[in-house]
């Protein structure tokens, strides 16, 4: 059973350009709730944030809510976010995923949070919040 913590807010999916300039917003004063990851590839960078932080200049999907694996788990957990995935694949609720060194986050549709939230607790994890 996994601990997992829905943070507050809506989240956003971003997409820009290779080589675009990253905003200051994306970093600058971050609640401790809050959330930031930024993915560079050949193909552009990817950013996904609190949609109040997303950049003017991105491709933006909005309305996601981000799900936090509570506690670290590091790198070396095995199975985490499948344990995760499945159910929610299993109920047909798309997903979006990221991981830290320390933990894995999931987003999901706000349409389908609550959908979401109640295959994770029927796989036998708690969601807070």
């Amino acid at each position: 059973m996994l601990d997992i913590a829905l943070l507050p807010g809506e989240y956003a999916v971003c997409r820009l350009a290779p080589g675009a300039a990253l905003p200051y917003a994306l970093s600058s004063e971050l609640d401790p709730a809050e959330v930031v990851t930024v993915s560079w590839t050949t193909d552009g960078i990817s950013v996904i944030c609190p949609t109040t932080r997303a950049p003017t200049q991105a491709v933006v999907e909005t309305s996601w809510r981000c799900l936090k694996v509570a506690g670290p788990d590091g790198v070396a957990a095995t199975g985490t976010l499948a344990a995760l995935v499945a159910p929610l694949t299993d109920a047909r609720v798309n997903v979006v995923t990221f991981s830290t060194f320390d933990t894995d986050y999931l987003l999901v549709p706000i349409v389908r949070l609550a959908e979401g939230t109640a295959a994770l607790e029927r796989a036998g994890h708690r969601v807070l919040g």
